[in-house]
């Protein structure tokens, strides 16, 4: 994990002072060891799994002392049926990931927010995995390791965005593939018909997934301020159009306004984790408060 690409998409400083913080599930989780995470299940067995390092917040009667005492070091027990999380992140790579404006390209931003999260999930001992929406169809299972990371930080590295978006195709898929319940983290900027991303939300909830998404988009999207006449391309596709933007300006703020409401309005009613941010937000900011509201609303949604 020291390659320069690696350092490229995580920020040790950063990542050390978000370590204090924990990613929360929402709802009780389903899982075979001891973790952060409230059970589904009553109760938990009495048959030793194997050890792990102490993270803040674990309960400390499942503490090893001998082994404190012999290393000075704290490890925790682990037995079977007690619970942790398992967690999926699925970044979208599809065409228009790949718009730079000028706070740097979408797709950049959503790789550097997916690779601290697994680092963030590994170091706590959670399972984490990676399902790319795209043509390359990266996907790795949840795993509890290092070298789980590893396999996920270098997808992030050799992926490139491109082609038509497979996103409400991905939800779809992954919703009956995470048979267990989880967590999905999206990370997107959510260009599908809406009804169709939202009945892709919809089967993640019937299943009992605690969904997160994290909504990027250039804060040229939202203002649509442009001054003289622009050709835009479509990333997505081959067309191209040359137009004046103070002609359509108005119609286009109207329709990503109704597009907005319509996917927030629909995030609330199923229950999803919806995050809307700007390309121009310090990566920081963004998950110390994702992290914070998660220990919030830790254990408030079934």
């Amino acid at each position: 994990m020291t390659s320069a690409s690696h350092r490229a998409l995580l920020d040790p400083p950063m990542l050390a002072r978000l370590s204090r913080l924990t990613l929360q599930a929402r709802a009780p989780m389903l899982g075979t060891m001891s973790g952060l995470h409230r059970s589904a299940s009553r109760g938990s067995s009495v048959e030793f799994a194997e050890y792990r390092k102490y993270v803040p917040g674990d309960d400390i009667r499942h503490l090893d002392w001998r082994v404190v005492a012999r290393t000075d070091r704290y490890y925790m027990k682990e037995f079977e049926a007690d619970t942790n999380l398992r967690a999926w992140l699925l970044v979208d790579a599809s065409g228009s990931m790949a718009f730079r404006g000028a706070h740097g390209e979408r797709f950049e931003y959503a790789r550097r927010l997916a690779a601290s999260l697994a680092w963030l999930l590994v170091q706590q001992g959670d399972a984490v995995g990676l399902a790319v929406a795209g043509r390359q169809g990266v996907e790795f299972p949840p795993r509890r390791s290092p070298a789980q990371l590893k396999l996920i930080l270098d997808a992030l590295v050799a992926t490139r965005p491109g082609g038509e978006t497979t996103l409400v195709e991905t939800l779809h898929r992954l919703a009956e593939r995470a048979r267990r319940r989880a967590m999905v983290v999206l990370i997107s900027d959510c260009f599908a018909d809406v009804s169709a991303l939202l009945d892709g939300f919809q089967h993640m909830r019937f299943l009992r997934h605690d969904v997160a998404v994290f909504h990027l988009l250039d804060p040229l999207e939202l203002s649509f301020s442009f001054d003289r006449p622009m050709r835009f391309d479509d990333l997505e596709g081959e067309g191209a159009i040359i137009t004046d933007p103070a002609v359509i300006g108005a119609n286009y703020r109207a329709a990503f306004d109704a597009y907005l409401a319509a996917l927030e309005h629909g995030s609330r009613e199923f229950h999803i984790d919806y995050q809307r941010v700007t390309l121009d937000r310090d990566l920081e900011t963004v998950l110390a408060a994702f992290l914070l509201s998660r220990s919030r609303a830790s254990g408030g949604m079934r």
